[in-house]
């Protein structure tokens, strides 16, 4: 079971701004403000995000995600669009897909560090947008 993750990033003033909007629609909060590290969660740190000054942007194609799940396809949609306005790129436009072993909705988003974010839901068979 994983217990939290931690994503490295070049500002940290930038991304708690962007992570803070993002998280929050996801109900997760900022509990730990450090000079070099920031912590989200609901109940405590799941997310970290830490300062890596000299940080060169991931490449296009790193092979890894986080996968953070949202209550509805709505906050999907919303998170995504957040993302966006706050300088996130498009990486997967929110919709229905078929993952390994059942349908989701998703949508996928780089932050401006380049670290690829996926927010997803699992509506019940026959849903909106199914």
């Amino acid at each position: 079971m994983i217990d939290h993750i931690s994503i490295a990033v070049k500002e940290l003033e930038r991304s708690v701004a962007f992570y803070d909007a993002f998280l929050g629609e996801l109900g997760m909060t900022r509990i730990v403000d450090r000079p070099a590290t920031a912590g989200y969660g609901k109940k405590y740190p799941e997310f970290w995000l830490n300062l890596r000054p000299d940080l060169s942007r991931a490449p296009v194609d790193v092979g890894s995600h986080v996968c953070l799940r949202a209550r509805s396809i709505e906050i999907v949609t919303s998170c995504y669009e957040i993302a966006l306005s706050l300088g996130g790129l498009d990486d997967g436009a929110p919709g229905p897909r078929q993952g390994e072993m059942t349908e989701y909705f998703g949508a996928f988003i780089k932050d401006p560090d380049g670290n690829k974010i996926e927010i997803v839901t699992f509506p019940p068979p026959n849903s909106e947008g199914f």
